[in-house]
């Protein structure tokens, strides 16, 4: 647990109380603390990835946790964008719905002792694709309708390739 990567994950779990104080509070410039939050923990996703794999640091609970911090991140901050009535309730829930369904798969997947699989390249492009839209969202700059859509479509497509390779791995 005390590699460098997992402490950069876990420092991740801490930001999300951290970006739904800021955001409900009355601090000024809340909107750009709220942002800068969600960018220190995107930054500190790709560097604890980067970390892990080029120094051979990867362990078994970074791949569960690591995943499980962005989903969190992710969680708070479409809960805020509903919220703020940014994004509609059928987009909010069927972000939402995917990532708990991941969330408990994979936790039942490790507490049967099935291997997991780190994140590819769609799943991370995904995820790089999110944080693109929600941050557009969070700043209050125009972007197309579909494009939350097009996010959303994208990631269950991630989701079932992410499923087809822990099968494979664990016929």
């Amino acid at each position: 647990m005390s590699n460098v990567p997992n402490i950069l994950t876990m420092l991740r779990f801490a930001m999300v109380p951290a970006y739904l104080f800021v955001y409900f509070s009355d601090i000024p410039g809340k909107n750009y603390w709220a942002i800068a939050i969600v960018l220190l923990a995107g930054l500190t996703d790709v560097l604890d990835g980067y970390i892990a794999r080029k120094y051979q640091l990867v362990t078994q609970m970074g791949i569960m946790l690591d995943p499980l911090a962005d989903k969190l991140m992710m969680f708070a901050v479409f809960f805020t964008l509903f919220y703020s009535q940014k994004i509609s309730f059928l987009a909010a829930g069927a972000i939402i719905f995917r990532d708990l369904a991941m969330i408990l798969f994979g936790a039942v997947f490790h507490l049967q002792g099935k291997k997991t699989v780190p994140a590819n390249f769609l799943g991370k492009l995904t995820t790089v694709l999110f944080y693109i839209v929600l941050l557009l969202l969070m700043t209050d700059l125009p972007i197309p309708a579909f494009s939350i859509w097009f996010v959303i479509g994208l990631s269950y497509f991630t989701t079932l390739i992410y499923f087809i390779r822990i099968k494979s791995i664990n016929d």
